[in-house]
């Protein structure tokens, strides 16, 4: 399984996102959509700032590890709304607490229903709870196209209805920082290809 669009942008919507570092709740340098030096390059520090394209960047090169995690920790298919909030909820208390959370356990066990109420049980500091009652509301969902990211919003998040259209990558923007190389056009250009190719026999 993977995190899906809306999983992924209701956790952004959760996340916020911050040009320039600040200290979170717990005192630790964050940037971006909740990036701390922990999670890899580029080490934040007082005076960072990224633009909205670097945030952006960092935040889908943060996403891999933690959704590998829960796809690890959980070792068997659950509905997809129960996955993405399982993402966020390790995104938020890291990949270890998540391994051992009681969410995993029960989750393994068959036991979905008390999985999706264990949720609730990381309910520190007190100003996460409506952050944890949103991710527990949608691990609740069989399916769905819409989810509120925290309990109590007045609007949704949602995901445009459409194909995903797949277009070149841009040079990686945190190259500077990371030293990671850009994309080569040759690894992008099949799958574009490709999508043509199928939506030219739809419309046949």
């Amino acid at each position: 399984m993977d995190l899906s669009p809306l999983g992924r942008a209701a956790l952004a919507v959760r996340e916020g996102c911050r040009l320039r570092a600040y200290r979170d709740g717990t005192g630790v340098w964050t940037i971006g959509y909740g990036h701390t030096s922990a999670a890899g390059p580029p080490a934040v520090t007082e005076g960072l700032t990224l633009t909205q394209a670097e945030a952006g960047a960092l935040f889908a090169a943060d996403l891999g590890p933690y959704v590998a995690s829960v796809r690890a920790a959980l070792a068997r298919p659950v509905p997809q709304p129960f996955f993405d909030a399982c993402c966020s909820l390790c995104f938020n208390i890291g990949q270890a607490n998540f391994a051992h959370a009681s969410v995993v356990r029960l989750a393994k066990a068959g036991e979905l229903d008390r999985a999706v109420e264990a949720v609730l049980l990381w309910d520190r500091p007190a100003a996460i709870l409506t952050r944890r009652q949103g991710e527990r509301d949608q691990a609740a969902l069989a399916a769905y196209g819409a989810v509120y990211a925290r309990r109590g919003d007045r609007d949704p998040v949602r995901v445009p209805a459409g194909p995903t259209l797949i277009t070149p990558p841009r040079p990686d923007p945190l190259a500077s920082m990371t030293g990671r190389a850009a994309v080569p056009a040759e690894s992008w250009w099949p799958r574009l290809r490709e999508a043509i190719r199928r939506n030219m026999q739809k419309g046949a």
